[in-house]
């Protein structure tokens, strides 16, 4: 093969960026006022009765990210690790769900600067957090990776992760 015929070639399978501006940005819809307001509700609650009524939250409405979330964020500070893991990747696997529905092919941004992202993007923070704290270093390390690439430069916004 003539040194012409593999450039072409290889040329061939370079991918090709049609997309003026880069990967596309998958904003999730806000959840209802009704789940808010529930959510507000609940983490106004005494420190004891906070995982009660967070749970309930997250019964009411399953697909609400946020209360995966905080669920996970209260089983932390709790030092409950292994229910902050599942907590978290409940949110984070229906985070998927919903990333698919809204048009997200397992590519381009899901970025912080959107509100109705932090569910899902605290839920994978929280997942990494929570496998750290167990000892999982390599899921730890998956979804500090899977963050980056979702947001490059994202910054998350101001809050902290119990243990971490």
């Amino acid at each position: 093969m003539s040194d012409d015929a593999r450039v072409a070639r290889a040329g061939s399978q370079m991918p090709v960026e049609l997309r003026p501006g880069g990967l596309p940005s998958t904003v999730l819809s806000p959840a209802s006022a009704e789940a808010s307001t529930a959510l507000a509700d609940a983490l106004d609650r005494p420190i004891a009765e906070r995982g009660e009524a967070l749970a309930a939250v997250a019964a009411q409405w399953p697909r609400f990210l946020d209360a995966w979330a905080e669920l996970g964020r209260c089983a932390a500070g709790e030092g409950r690790h292994v229910e902050a893991y599942a907590y978290c990747r409940v949110g984070y696997h229906r985070g998927l769900d919903a990333l698919r529905a809204a048009g997200w092919r397992g590519s381009g941004c899901v970025q912080w600067e959107a509100p109705s992202n932090h569910g899902f993007l605290w839920s994978l923070w929280g997942l990494g957090q929570s496998a750290a704290a167990i000892g999982e270093a390599d899921e730890a390390e998956r979804c500090a990776g899977f963050l980056a690439q979702l947001d490059p430069g994202g910054e998350r916004p101001s809050g902290e992760w119990p243990g971490a």
